[in-house]
């Protein structure tokens, strides 16, 4: 097929109409769970009704709440979308994507996350939208903690039921995400919940930020309190998710005044984490993946290098007090002006807010499967194309889906010379080891065990090498990430 040919499958709640697009099948806004208004706002999920006649799949669904949305309510949000090269019984890969975004925003729509190239290669790609915000991941009295993290468990088992109609195989599904939907990957490798729904999982860029019950519940008592509320089921459903998402703004842009009490937490760009409550998440990922919590799914997981040059506000000069307080709030009796004596003050700044939230916490989850005795491959992309922005956040997710492209490289005031011209090599080489890995279970190199602790260095020409950032592995090396709490308490 080539394109514009409508196409129906029947799923396991009934039949849905998509259509081919260069050779890809695509399918977008089939819901998954049934929408989260009314008594279900703040609930688990609950599975899609049946549907009788077709249902029209060329459309994405809408975006649930977040900043910028224009809904009236959270509307028919739960849905995912489908790309598949060949339809019916071939048992294709399955590549399961959840969006990062802080646990705050995006959605399944998001261009750069088109499914498309992955697909033509020999896999079935899906993507998903899931609760966000106040709405996903606020410590509601009355209501399941980490509701997003729900929804995701409940678009796999949709997985379970219905993708080998599209060309999948329930049997190799392989979940993947970026930043906080890494950090979802790593909450569901240990979810109860989740077990047996995935054999294998990709995170890229895990934040080491996780809740502790008391926390969470203190940043949503702030939040609610924008709006004279109580958070509580019986008073934030009378809320609309728009007053909502206002109060969040609100208390986002007072979080640093909050630093004595809610801890580091208060210096990041968003105020909710999967909270760890002994019952939908039981323990911060590091300790269950360590104790075997996921022994038999085995576990691709990186980072960028310069995981904090975008959110870097301080790009110029750091003072000496600037630095002090961010190493005591980071990294305490971790001494990185000896272990980097060359380093100037911003430079610090970026590597320790890097290590911290991005960098080792992806580096001490492959530790973790390694000592709970499965299986963990290490990578990190090191190549770029613009000097401004390094090795960035996100890069690497662009690069997988192949949707940056030579000519928006080639238009960036600081590209690199010769970057337009390696992008697409850099971005086939990861995603052949993504596909190799859903596909067989091995991308390509050595898994990682604490000695030579192999690594995939995406450069212009990848190759394999003992992990990078040796000087941050040794200063953190014998620090846990364990769940984020109140300080002075």
């Amino acid at each position: 097929m080539t394109g514009g040919e409508r196409v129906e499958v029947r799923t396991a709640s009934g039949v849905v109409r998509g259509e081919w697009v260069r050779g890809v099948a695509v399918f977008r806004g089939i819901p998954y769970a049934r929408p989260p208004v009314g008594p279900r706002r703040f609930a688990a999920p609950v599975p899609v009704l049946p549907w009788d006649g077709v249902r029209d799949a060329s459309e994405f669904g809408p975006s649930v709440p977040q900043k910028g949305w224009a809904g009236a309510d959270s509307g028919d949000c739960l849905t995912l979308n489908v790309w598949s090269p060949e339809l019916g019984a071939v048992r294709l890969p399955v590549l399961v994507w959840i969006h990062g975004g802080a646990y705050l925003e995006g959605e399944s729509s998001n261009p750069h996350h088109d499914g498309a190239l992955l697909a033509a290669a020999g896999a079935v790609v899906v993507s998903m939208n899931y609760r966000t915000g106040v709405e996903g991941f606020a410590h509601i009295t009355g209501a399941p903690d980490n509701r997003g993290l729900l929804d995701q468990a409940a678009a796999l088992r949709w997985v379970q039921d219905s993708v080998a109609a599209f060309g999948g195989d329930p049997g190799r599904v392989t979940v993947s995400g970026q930043s906080a939907g890494a950090g979802s990957v790593a909450a569901l490798l240990v979810m109860p919940s989740a077990a047996g729904l995935f054999q294998r999982a990709i995170a890229q860029s895990v934040p080491g930020t996780y809740f502790a019950p008391r926390l969470a519940a203190a940043i949503s008592a702030s939040i609610a309190a924008e709006v004279g509320a109580a958070a509580t089921t019986d008073e934030l459903s009378a809320i609309t998710p728009r007053a909502l998402i206002d109060a969040t703004g609100a208390v986002i842009a007072k979080m640093p005044d909050a630093v004595e009490s809610w801890g580091p937490v208060a210096l990041t760009p968003t105020p909710f984490s999967p909270v760890v409550d002994g019952d939908v998440l039981p323990c911060a990922p590091w300790q269950a993946l360590a104790d075997g919590a996921a022994g038999g799914v085995d576990v691709l997981v990186g980072h960028t290098r310069d995981e904090f040059r975008l959110f870097n506000p301080h790009r110029g000069t750091v003072t000496d007090a600037e630095l002090t307080a961010t190493l005591h709030r980071l990294a305490p009796g971790i001494d990185y002006r000896t272990a980097y004596p060359d380093a100037t003050n911003a430079e610090l700044y970026e590597t320790v807010n890097a290590d911290w939230l991005f960098r080792m916490p992806s580096l001490h989850l492959a530790a973790a499967q390694h000592a709970g005795r499965g299986r963990a491959w290490l990578y990190e992309l090191c190549w770029s194309f613009n000097r401004d922005e390094g090795a960035s956040h996100s890069l690497d997710a662009l690069l997988v889906f192949g949707t940056l492209g030579a000519d928006e490289v080639r238009e960036h005031p600081t590209a690199h010379p010769n970057a337009a011209a390696e992008v697409s090599g850099v971005g086939h080489a990861m995603r052949t080891d993504w596909l190799r890995f859903a596909t067989t279970g091995d991308p390509g190199w050595p898994p990682y065990d604490p000695r030579a602790r192999p690594t995939r260095v995406y450069a212009a020409t990848p190759g394999t090498q003992c992990y990078p950032e040796e000087t941050s592995r040794r200063l953190w090396s014998t620090h846990r990430f364990v769940p984020l709490d109140l300080l002075g308490e």
